[in-house]
């Protein structure tokens, strides 16, 4: 199995946590903006008010809003591993159907909570200036696929690969086809979601 990319490069690593800190409320304010203002408006020196931090602090770390909007998206998908991570440490067996329920569950809790989740949740919607962008789905693929290896114990291989990267992009369309529908996520939609997810992984996980 191909490992996951590292996350998309700062111009500096913060090494001391008062610059840790400040990182973490820029994205923060990064995402809070996205909800209000959408991506097109989006713009570092709003991002930099309010955060409250000087514009230069936001260069520091970013060479535009893209970039900001790159490190976000890997926080969001660190933060989703960890989240699959909590939900499977409590899981009474390791059934694998489970698994896929807390792999989903985490996902809308997200969908539902995080800021800015709704337009940068694991990608930017925006192409970069230069060169092909990783797809989101292959990282989120990727780190699921370690995740579920993991925990029920499988050595991963080709077909396992293909069929958590179809289950995701399958599970993607379906999520957003849910909350269009209800801003909260259509239960009908994610319950037909859910059980596409467990008759396609039946495949290769029973």
């Amino acid at each position: 199995m191909d490992p996951v990319p590292p996350a998309h490069p700062l111009r500096r690593t913060p090494v001391q946590q008062r610059s840790a800190d400040r990182l973490a409320r820029i994205l923060d304010a990064c995402a809070e903006l996205l909800d209000e203002t959408g991506y097109e408006n989006l713009s570092t020196r709003a991002v930099a008010l309010r955060a409250g931090v000087p514009i230069g602090s936001v260069y520091r770390f970013f060479g535009n809003k893209r970039a900001m909007a790159v490190a976000l998206a890997h926080r969001n998908l660190d933060r989703y591993a960890d989240g699959i991570q909590k939900r499977l440490a409590v899981l009474p067996d390791a059934h694998w159907r489970p698994v896929v329920d807390a792999v989903l569950d985490e996902y809308l809790t997200m969908k539902r909570s995080v800021p800015g989740f709704a337009l940068v949740d694991f990608g930017v919607p925006a192409p970069p200036a230069e060169g092909p962008a990783a797809d989101p789905n292959d990282l989120v693929a990727a780190r699921l696929t370690q995740l579920l290896c993991g925990h029920l114990r499988l050595v991963p291989d080709a077909e396992l690969e293909r069929a958590v990267l179809v289950a995701v992009e399958a599970t993607d369309a379906l999520v957003h086809l849910a909350f269009r529908a209800d801003p909260a996520g259509d239960p009908a939609i994610v319950g037909e979601t859910r059980a596409m997810m467990h008759a396609y992984l039946a495949r290769v996980l029973d």
